[in-house]
């Protein structure tokens, strides 16, 4: 059993790791603006599938893995980066589309790829190849069984970056209404593309530096 400080400790630094802007994040929330929060939770959704991955690997001994099989995480990381560069840039396309006919609101249709998005959004993102390797260790006991410290621990981390991503959702949906504006969409949808691939840039230039 994991002691109550370390568990403490665990859940302070997941939080904050979970709260910050990071492009899963960002991307739950852009779902919500445009295609309403039935998407945003769809898309959330979709991430605790990609991060059950995540999870399975860290029992699997994702650290020893990453030793044993560095150009696999690397090619991952790529395809991540390649992947949310793709979403930056499908953002940048859809910047200059016409508003819809009626101005109160922007187009709320949701999203039938919202659910695959979710889950390699957080299959590709880096962070949690960050957190899973670098940061839980410090958070599971070796000399206890492994495995129900981090099903707790799993346990824990999902429910803490629901109520994260629920807060973006939320965000989402109170600046749809903003966005009924053409010039705010466009502002909008530039900065999140152009945020998603200068990530995505950054990303590959690390794999290679």
């Amino acid at each position: 059993m994991i002691e109550p400080e370390r568990l403490a400790a665990f859940v302070l630094v997941t939080a904050t790791t979970s709260l910050l802007p990071g492009p899963s994040m960002l991307f739950v929330m852009n779902q919500a603006i445009w295609r309403g929060p039935r998407s945003g939770v769809v898309a959330l959704a979709g991430m605790q599938l990609g991060y059950i991955a995540w999870w399975v690997m860290a029992g699997l001994g994702l650290g020893t893995l990453a030793a044993a099989f560095p150009l696999a995480f690397r090619l991952l990381a790529l395809a991540g980066a390649l992947y949310l560069g793709w979403l930056g840039l499908q953002a940048l396309r859809h910047s200059g589309a016409a508003a819809p006919a009626d101005a109160a609101a922007p187009a709320r249709k949701p999203s039938n790829h919202a659910m695959r998005d979710g889950i390699m959004v957080a299959i590709g993102n880096p962070k949690a190849l960050v957190y899973i390797v670098a940061l839980l260790p410090p958070f599971v006991d070796a000399q206890q069984p492994v495995a129900p410290q981090l099903l707790l621990l799993a346990v824990i981390a999902m429910v803490i970056d629901v109520l994260s991503g629920s807060l973006y959702i939320a965000a989402g949906g109170r600046l749809s209404a903003a966005m009924s504006r053409p010039a705010a969409r466009r502002k909008l949808d530039i900065a999140v593309g152009a945020l998603f691939m200068a990530i995505a840039a950054g990303i590959i230039i690390e794999q290679f530096a």
